[in-house]
Parts: structure tokens; sequence; C-alpha cells
């Protein structure tokens, strides 16, 4: 049967790891991976022998199609990210609309992802909210900006360390420095802490710590 599944793996902890997701790992017949060194490690750990696939951004365009007719011959596939679940900010979404496209049954299993541990843990309204992932860098960014300065809904954002204090300081512009913010860093790991206050007291601590590691931002709406 033509299959493809999405399988979340640990954002930090690898005893985020579910037993289904072991379990499906072991089943299929190849498994598609962002990065087979870092995805390798993970495997190794759980004793998971299925052979992988280098799938990622540089080459998924090539490989779809002869994925599809892969699955549509009866091979069964799993797809994996270096951490968290595919197609969120990760290679994923356009071999998944491949599949269906393709009447290839496709499936995801719960898991680990960053979004929603900061977004419940941010003291702010999660009834309703907006993911907008990453930023643009360059182009596109005053104008989404300019349009997310109106949303009333929670703001969730993805930023690189490297990047965060220019993110806050240009939310500050559009914002304004009162609206309240958390700073989520390194879900799930040993130095896993949260960062709340006005965006400009976040970026205050910010600047002062000279903060590491993988971040997602969350913003009070207007």
């Amino acid at each position: 049967m033509a299959k493809l599944i999405l399988v979340p793996t640990p954002i930090g902890n690898l005893q985020d790891m579910t037993f289904r997701a072991v379990e499906v790992l072991k089943e299929v017949d190849l498994i598609l991976a962002e990065d087979t060194r870092t995805s390798g490690k993970l495997l190794k750990h759980f004793g998971i022998e299925t052979p992988m696939k280098a799938y990622h951004m540089h080459n998924e365009h090539q490989l779809i199609e002869d994925l599809v007719q892969q699955m549509m011959s009866g091979t069964k596939m799993a797809l994996i990210s270096d951490a968290g679940t595919p197609g969120i900010s990760d290679p994923g979404f356009l071999l998944v609309r491949a599949c269906v496209e393709a009447d290839v049954e496709v499936s995801c299993l719960p898991g680990a992802n960053a979004v929603l541990p900061a977004l419940v843990t941010s003291g702010l309204p999660s009834n309703k909210f907006v993911f907008e992932g990453f930023l643009p860098p360059k182009k596109g960014r005053k104008t989404r900006l300019e349009l997310l300065a109106q949303e009333e809904r929670t703001l969730v954002f993805y930023e690189s360390p490297y990047k965060i204090n220019k993110t806050l300081k240009d939310l500050i512009t559009y914002f304004g420095e009162d609206r309240k913010a958390c700073l989520c860093r390194e879900i799930s790991k040993i130095y896993e802490e949260q960062i709340r206050g006005t965006l400009k007291e976040v970026l205050a601590i910010s600047e002062a710590r000279k903060l590491k590691g993988e971040m997602v931002l969350v913003v009070e709406g207007r």
C-alpha cells in the first residue's frame, strides 16, 4: 500500500522520542532524512537499521517525482527532519502535496515540536494564535511586520540567536515596546528557560546576556 508517514523526532531530550515513532521507523522500507549524519546518530541510539536517503531543501524538487513513484510501487517511507515535526519550517510540504495529488496515503505521528511548548508556557493567550515561523530576512520584512502589528491573536516566531536582537528591535519599532512577550530557548534541553516581559525588557536581557540556542518568540497580539 502506497504510504508516507511523517515522524517527529526530539528537539532536545532523546526521551521525547515516542515508542510509536521508533516502531514506525523500524518497520518502513526507507527513511527520508534532512541530514543523514544527524539522523544516523538518532537511529543508532534507538537501534534502528532502516536505510536512509537524504531529502532536504536543496534536492527535494529533483527527488519528489521518483519518490512518489516508488511509494506507488509499494515502498513504504517515513520522513524525518533534524528535529521536531517535518513540514514545520522544515522540508515536507512539497512531498506531502505530491503524495496527496497522487493518491498516496499520508499520515503524521504526534510528537515533538517547539511551537506548542513555547506557546503554552508563555503565559500569553493560547486559545487563538498565529505561527509565523521565521520572518523574511530582507525582502518583504517591513510589509510583513506592518501587517502583523494589527494581528489580535498571539504570535509565535522562530528565530536564531544571531538575529534575535534585530528581530526584537524590529518588533518594538512596529508593535511598540510595551507588548508582552516570552522568549523560549533550548526547549526540552538542559538549559531550557523562558524570559518573560515586555519586548523592551526581553531585548535588554537578550543584549546583556548574549543568549544562545534554538529560540521561539511568543508575542502578545494587538
